[in-house]
């Protein structure tokens, strides 16, 4: 039963894609399912933001294929992690649990890098390219520190 990761942000469409794509190009296919997902509506269906594709192709990776979906509790019963994006997100997120072990499988991506300091990783929506570049550096070092954890285990 592969360990499955799932990576939360607003729409689902900028920040949560490019995690999702980074960390998957982490870890063996077979041991680990990377999915994402966002707390509003306003994107389900569709595919990540056109920046957010360029920064990923550009590092290598393709995120082409994702299409955004809306956070749902029964995301509690399918992920064994879930990364969320910013605090806004984490407190939408902890909303919907059902309990303490749900709770428990929440936490801020950049406490992988500042743990306790709840930094946010900035939406880089009505920004330039460049935010989206700066965005994907930040989750590239916090999705190396999270798949070494991963694959120690």
């Amino acid at each position: 039963m592969p360990v499955k990761i799932l990576m939360v942000c607003l729409g689902n469409i900028c920040r949560s894609p490019l995690a999702e794509g980074i960390l998957a190009s982490k870890l063996p296919m077979d041991q680990f399912v990377v999915d994402s997902a966002g707390t509003g509506h306003w994107h389900i269906g569709n595919p990540p933001d056109k920046r957010s594709i360029f920064t990923a192709q550009k590092n290598g990776i393709d995120i082409t294929h994702q299409r955004g979906k809306l956070f749902k509790t029964s995301f509690y019963d399918e992920f064994d992690f879930i990364y969320v994006m910013d605090t806004n997100n984490y407190e939408d997120v902890i909303k919907m649990a059902r309990n303490e072990e749900d709770k428990k499988k929440v936490q801020l991506i950049l406490d992988e890098l500042f743990p306790g300091e709840n930094v946010d990783v900035p939406d880089p929506y009505h920004g330039f390219q460049s935010n989206f570049d700066q965005v994907y550096e930040m989750l590239e070092e916090a999705c190396e520190s999270i798949a070494k954890k991963l694959l120690k285990k």
